[in-house]
């Protein structure tokens, strides 16, 4: 039986753009975190902390052998992006789109689902403290 992994990701940005922070988690079936990760990002915007996140979770996923993923984000742009409903037009973000895709292609089975912020605090609470540690 195949066991299907949580990641959720968020990019933190204090300012549009500021300094910026990457924060995932990855939980099992009964909610329990078995990754998580946090990156400080430095200057900038959100969409792009937005990018880095997942790519850190789905590095982390990668690294812990979770190979089948559903994702959960509160970018509903990333989600769009991801499912290509949305084009990705800007520069920065075509180059992050395709680590994502090389990523995501690495995957057995993945589904991508867009969530309230609300839902979504772990993985927050992990991109702010990337940015407030950096400060100490």
């Amino acid at each position: 039986m195949k066991r299907t992994y949580r990641l959720y990701s968020d990019g933190a940005c204090r300012g549009n753009p500021g300094e910026g922070g990457a924060g995932a988690v990855i939980t099992d079936d009964a909610g329990n975190a078995i990754w998580e990760g946090q990156k400080y990002l430095g200057q900038c915007t959100n969409n792009v902390a937005e990018y880095q996140a997942l790519i850190l979770g789905l590095e982390g996923a990668l690294a812990a052998d979770c190979k089948n993923l559903e994702i959960f984000m509160d970018s509903e742009l990333l989600a769009r992006q991801i499912a290509g409903s949305y084009k990705v037009k800007n520069e920065k973000l075509k180059i992050l789109m395709q680590e994502v895709r090389r990523l995501l292609s690495l995957f057995s089975s993945v589904q991508v689902k867009h969530v309230l912020r609300c839902h979504n605090s772990h993985a927050d609470r992990l991109a702010n403290q990337a940015i407030d540690s950096h400060h100490k």
